[in-house]
């Protein structure tokens, strides 16, 4: 039930950091990108791996964007911010 209540807080609190304008996302996101690995473990480790796999895709198919960053600013290139 707990594993629930979570992923439900993860939802809403992704939905409320999808309304906010762009220059004030990075913060909330960061939080939310940070925090869905831990639910996706913990999904796969109370509920099914299958799960986890689902959540997974679902998880990049949302934060394409910032995980685009962060992949350009491990190879060393400076991506441009939006304004």
């Amino acid at each position: 039930m707990t594993l629930l209540f979570a992923c439900i807080l993860w939802v809403f609190a992704s939905a409320a950091c999808a309304m906010l304008p762009i220059r004030n996302q990075y913060i909330p996101a960061v939080i939310l990108l940070i925090a869905a690995p831990v639910l996706i473990v913990w999904i796969g480790y109370d509920v099914h791996p299958l799960a986890a796999i689902a959540a997974v895709a679902a998880f990049v198919s949302m934060f394409r964007n910032p995980l685009r960053y962060l992949y350009a600013r491990l190879k060393g290139e400076q991506p441009e911010l939006p304004k």
